[in-house]
């Protein structure tokens, strides 16, 4: 498995909040995204799924899909995942994931 790396948080915050840049960049993607117990493409779903649960539906939203989809989840799964969850967080979180999961997986990509 290839090692997750991130720097967004000293990107964004490395001055401004160097312990909350760490703790991004080193402690939730350096060691949380690299524990190897759960797949990425599991660890990628389940974090979908929990920033919708909230409402969460920002760039940060779209980054996680993005990474779903480079982890291997398909158009078909997400609008699965996204339909099921939706019944559980609320039908109008489901409209607003929806539109940004078409935007990371594009036309082309539907699958029949």
């Amino acid at each position: 498995m290839a090692k997750i790396t991130q720097t967004a948080g000293r990107n964004a915050l490395g001055t401004f909040a160097p312990e909350f840049a760490h703790f991004n960049d080193d402690v939730l993607f350096g060691e949380n995204w690299n524990n190897e117990d759960i797949d990425l493409k599991t660890r990628s779903i389940i974090t979908v799924v929990a920033l919708m649960a909230q409402g969460i539906t920002d760039s940060s939203l779209k980054f996680h899909l993005q990474n779903a989809k480079d982890h291997g989840v398909t158009q078909k799964e997400i609008a699965a995942i996204i339909t099921h969850i939706a019944f559980y967080a609320g039908w109008p979180k489901g409209w607003a994931v929806f539109n940004l999961a078409k935007e990371v997986w594009n036309e082309e990509e539907i699958e029949k």
